[in-house]
């Protein structure tokens, strides 16, 4: 087996392959068709201002992108390492940002359950794969190891 095939045992990696296809499933919506997403996502959008579809393609742009760098990570566990602690910035600044905004009274407290498994438990989960990353990083196999 070469260091490019997950091991079906991997946990961390079935974690990741997950929150991968959550994130191009959302990032795609958001490219596809950004008004949908906006009035129909369960999560008070309308709440944080009026529809900006070019805004909202940007960040679907991000999340197509973390998609991309979650499944490789997925795919390639040697790159587990620098993947996954690149997309924990991302999702964690966006939990941040959205506390923030209730924090600041931008959106009532509702948001904190609204955005509850769409932004903090992405954010929890590529954390926790983050650390046990940097804990025991993956390291590629020597020719003929299995």
């Amino acid at each position: 087996m070469r260091d490019a095939d997950p091991k079906p045992s991997d946990r961390w990696g079935a974690l990741l392959l997950v929150l991968a296809v959550g994130s191009l499933v959302n990032g795609i919506w958001m490219l596809v068709s950004p008004g949908h997403w906006y009035h129909h996502l369960p999560a008070g959008v309308p709440d944080t201002g009026p529809l900006n579809a070019h805004f909202v393609r940007d960040i679907g742009c991000a999340f197509v992108t973390f998609a991309f760098a979650l499944g490789w990570a997925w795919r390639v566990p040697a790159w587990r390492t620098p993947l996954v602690v690149t997309t924990a910035i991302f999702f964690v600044a966006h939990a941040v940002l959205h506390v923030h905004d209730v924090a600041r009274g931008l959106l009532t407290s509702d948001h904190l359950l609204l955005d509850a498994w769409g932004v903090y438990a992405p954010a929890v989960l590529v954390v926790a794969a983050a650390v046990a990353q940097l804990r025991n990083p993956a390291r590629p196999r020597e020719e003929g190891e299995r």
